[in-house]
């Protein structure tokens, strides 16, 4: 490859393949350079730091991973039924990623933990964002009682976040696990459901 034709695209898809083999406290922007036959400088050209290397590439699985909930949350229809599609579609992301690549998951998560900047909070608010439409269409539907449509979105979040949460990864294999957010999605639509 020569290095004028080098995209940060390439260099992105070169990391994560860096960092499969060798994990977040291992790999190094060398690493990266030497995979894609350039040198470090020109990774650097597109990339001021290692930092920003890693925030990209987070961002970018991120994006990646979550990329069908936002047209469950654009798309008309019953609030509840679209809320229960959009929980469904995270966990099964999630539990996708963890089972298929459970290396570059477990690197994944050791670089959310360790990502500084607003590539994950901003994510997180996104996702929020997607809830809060959600729970916004229901409301004006007359399905959700009113409410703080924010806060009830937050909510949602953090009470399922045994099905998103990585750090409960180990969890999603349990076979109960299926019928465990079935009966949260219950809880949660009782509370929602307007009286």
């Amino acid at each position: 490859m020569t290095e004028s034709a080098l995209t940060p695209e390439q260099i992105l898809r070169a990391t994560e393949d860096v960092l499969r083999r060798y994990g977040p406290a291992k790999a190094t922007v060398v690493d990266v350079a030497r995979a894609l036959g350039v040198s470090h400088g020109s990774v650097y050209r597109h990339f001021a730091s290692k930092a920003a290397l890693r925030e990209a590439v987070t961002e970018r699985w991120l994006d990646r991973a979550h990329r069908e909930l936002a047209g469950i949350a654009a798309e008309d229809g019953p609030a509840a039924d679209r809320l229960h599609r959009w929980l469904l579609a995270l966990f099964t992301a999630k539990r996708r990623k963890a089972l298929d690549d459970p290396e570059l998951f477990a690197t994944y998560a050791a670089l959310i933990g360790q990502t500084a900047s607003t590539v994950v909070e901003r994510h997180l608010e996104t996702l929020a964002g997607q809830l809060a439409a959600i729970v916004a269409d229901g409301v004006a539907q007359g399905a959700f009682a009113a409410c703080d449509v924010r806060a009830a979105a937050r909510a949602v979040f953090q009470a399922t976040a045994r099905f998103h949460d990585p750090c409960h990864a180990a969890e999603w294999t349990d076979p109960r696990t299926d019928a465990d957010l079935e009966a949260v999605w219950a809880l949660l639509l009782n509370g929602l459901a307007a009286r």
